[in-house]
């Protein structure tokens, strides 16, 4: 059983039989409609969002499965505040997120950041949304995690 790796950056729920799916599949033989829609289907709520995607295919067979990675923090931050794009110097605030979003990214990233409790990873993602100039609820991130660590916050 021979496997292959197809590869590729998706927008959520915008995956097209053209580059970079179409060519790699086609000579696989496997349907690019079929793996399109699924990928479709498993994308559909990142829209917007730019998704590592891989195609497990076997070769003699010709099935195939299909893992969906997890956006970067950093994106997951800016479709919550609404916004496109990072801030691009030091000390530009660019949109707001609250907690409740904070820890709502936290948990679907737990998967995949470090920490031993709730609020070690919202922390994290705090200090991603001051990296990108993102507050939380209108302070900055930095205040909020010093908050979270007195304990007069609770996640």
């Amino acid at each position: 059983m021979a496997e292959a790796v197809v590869e590729g950056l998706i927008e959520g729920g915008k995956a097209s039989g053209g580059p970079p799916l179409g060519p790699a599949l086609g000579p696989m033989g496997v349907s690019t409609e079929a793996v399109v829609k699924e990928i479709n289907e498993k994308t559909k709520d990142f829209a917007g969002i730019k998704l590592p995607v891989k195609i497990f295919v076997d070769t003699s067979t010709k099935k195939y499965r299909i893992e969906v990675g997890t956006p970067p923090t950093s994106a997951l931050i800016l479709k919550e505040a609404g916004v496109q794009k990072g801030a691009k110097g030091k000390g530009e605030i660019v949109g707001n997120i609250t907690l409740d979003q904070a820890k709502r990214i936290a948990e679907s990233k737990a998967a995949r950041i470090y920490g031993n409790s709730a609020a070690d990873r919202v922390k994290q993602v705090l200090g991603t949304c001051k990296s990108v100039g993102v507050t939380c609820d209108g302070q900055d991130p930095r205040q909020v995690i010093a908050k979270l660590d007195k304990g007069e916050l609770k996640v």
